[in-house]
């Protein structure tokens, strides 16, 4: 075997597996950890969206991999009484959650565009808008923040823009909460001829302004990405859509269907449910706006730092010098696990993100914990 070969990918470690040793710490505490690491919901989605699973009849046979003309047709509603934007069922897709959709998107691009290699990203972002890049053969290149903690299109350089694939874009942001102009992405995306790929998954928590997508100023040459798992506490049953360029979209189902993505039948019929439903969703607004004030202030007090809400999401971000050294300090006095900074690259490293997905009693016992229960 040359050494060409014995040099293949080696997946790295996986970021929150490197949280193994301040868990159990956490489990030390009566009482055991508070997770609030991963975005994963803990509140109940409607009673009818879980019937919906049961009842639907669909369990038996192989769904669309589109998605059913149930759920497009729902996601089309929801998209213009959310949004007020007109789409048509062949500018929407289904796809099963949306992590799998932005690690193979970079890849089914550049076998359409093979001329190109470099996939555009926020430099504080997600991780998997990298390893897409990375798992597709290309050239993974951050854009850094502007200061408002929006992404920087100035800062592209036009080399790099002729050779993307595409551009991610995600607002609001995790980790960071910002939000960009999509107005301006979209526009950069059609000066550049560069596909420009919107991850609006926290959108209904958007706190400062309205909720926006990129599809507002048109569908040409832009794809907004969007899931259940947030917004209706679905994050396991793995419904996810993509919308927007005719072009873009027909492309993606059609690669998609030689692969076999395909949403379960019966999630698929909780989705419609899901959708239909805005009262839910205003509800866990509710939960999210109070989780995040408290736990800002309770760690405000524990620590000392100033933490603000973010604009949008559900997670807090902040600078606290030494991300690791904090997440260390919080589990040892509080029994919380959160995420070290640069889970989400290195312009993270000095920050901590905490989800607060957490029930309230939860939150509760971790301001015991460090002594600011009256927060």
């Amino acid at each position: 075997m040359s050494e060409q070969q014995a040099e293949g990918f080696v997946p790295p470690p996986y970021p929150y597996d490197k949280l193994d040793r301040l868990a159990a710490i956490c489990a030390g505490h009566d009482g055991g950890m508070v997770d609030l690491s991963i975005g994963t919901p803990c509140d109940p989605p409607p009673a009818a969206v879980v019937a919906a699973l049961a009842t639907s009849n669909s369990e038996r046979g192989y769904p669309p991999s589109i998605g059913t003309p149930g759920l497009r047709g729902a996601i089309r509603s929801w998209v213009d009484r959310r949004f007020g934007v007109e789409l048509t069922l062949d500018q929407i897709a289904a796809c099963v959650g949306t992590k799998e959709f932005v690690a193979t998107t970079p890849h089914y691009l550049r076998l359409r565009t093979p001329s190109r290699d470099t996939v555009l990203y926020p430099a504080v972002a997600y991780p998997t808008y990298e390893m897409g890049a990375i798992l597709a053969g290309c050239r993974p290149v951050p854009v850094p923040p502007r200061p408002d903690g929006g992404i920087d299109l100035d800062a592209i350089d036009p080399a790099d823009a002729a050779r993307a694939v595409l551009l991610w874009v995600n607002s609001p942001s995790n980790p960071t909460g910002a939000l960009s102009d999509l107005d301006a992405a979209a526009a950069w995306g059609r000066a550049h001829a560069v596909p420009v790929f919107s991850d609006e998954c926290y959108v209904e928590f958007t706190w400062d302004g309205r909720p926006r997508t990129v599809l507002e100023q048109g569908t040409s040459g832009v794809v907004a990405v969007h899931s259940l798992s947030k917004r209706s506490n679905l994050a396991g049953l793995r419904v996810g859509f993509y919308a927007g360029d005719t072009e873009l979209v027909t492309y993606l189902k059609e690669v998609r269907k030689h692969v076999g993505m395909l949403v379960p039948g019966p999630a698929q019929a909780a989705g419609v449910v899901a959708l239909d439903d805005d009262a839910h969703v205003a509800e866990q607004r509710d939960r999210y706006r109070r989780r995040l004030e408290r736990m800002a202030t309770v760690l405000g007090r524990w620590s000392g730092l100033t933490i603000e809400p973010p604009a949008g999401g559900f997670y807090l971000w902040f600078d606290a010098e030494d991300g690791w050294a904090f997440a260390e300090r919080l589990a040892t006095a509080g029994g919380a696990l959160v995420s070290p900074g640069d889970f989400y690259g290195a312009g993270g490293a000095n920050n901590v993100r905490v989800a607060v997905v957490q029930p309230d009693d939860r939150i509760d016992q971790v301001a015991r914990r460090l002594g600011v229960e009256q927060a």
